[in-house]
């Protein structure tokens, strides 16, 4: 059985854990209705049913909390694409579908795509929620000899900055319809597959 402090400090736990929650969703759903700059403080804290005071517990800003609302929403496409690209065994394709699948997002979910691009530090969001997937399977090209890399790291954030950069020109109506197969395409090359396979994996149909 538990000590009595122990068992009050896993409610406490909890309890601060489940305000942190609501506080994350009630900005996400603020966010996307009205937009983050239309968005203040107060009306997150009630739209959340907490106290104002309770926010600066868990965030030191408006800005924080936005951090986090992208940190969960960039992990949560993460996990989806890695279910989506279960079934592959070409590395340089689960590559392509990763960052197709973002680009899209720019024209399907233009206000989360929007929230992304607007906010500093948003580059670094992305590669603390995505850097260990993408790392992998770089690793797995590599290894296998469909990829090569002479940095790791400068690969990953080239391709990584890259794709903000396409998914702005998305938004801003510049790119074509067809910017995440070209984006794919410059992103595998980056990465040392041969010119004509970059194009040929690029244009493969997207998983179901």
């Amino acid at each position: 059985m538990l000590p009595l402090t122990s068992v009050k400090e896993n409610r406490q736990t909890r309890r601060r854990e489940a305000t942190r929650s609501k506080l994350v969703e009630a900005a996400k759903s603020l966010f996307a209705r009205q937009g983050v700059d239309n968005t203040r403080i107060q009306e997150i804290t009630e739209e959340a049913d907490v106290g104002f005071g309770s926010f600066y517990n868990h965030f030191e800003s408006k800005d924080a909390i936005v951090e986090a609302v992208l940190e969960e929403t960039v992990a949560a496409q993460g996990a989806a694409i890695d279910r989506l690209t279960a079934g592959l065994d070409d590395p340089a394709e689960v590559i392509s579908v990763a960052h197709r699948h973002f680009v899209r997002l720019a024209r399907t979910d233009p206000e989360w795509a929007l929230l992304l691009i607007r906010l500093d530090g948003s580059h670094d969001v992305m590669v603390r929620a995505l850097a260990p997937l993408a790392r992998r399977d770089l690793r797995r090209g590599v290894k296998n000899g469909r990829l090569s890399v002479p940095n790791e790291t400068v690969a990953l954030h080239g391709s990584g900055g890259a794709m903000l950069s396409v998914m702005r020109a998305v938004l801003d109506g510049i790119a074509p319809k067809d910017a995440d197969v070209h984006h794919a395409e410059c992103v595998l090359r980056m990465l040392g597959l041969p010119r004509e396979d970059a194009a040929e994996v690029a244009r493969r149909p997207l998983p179901s």
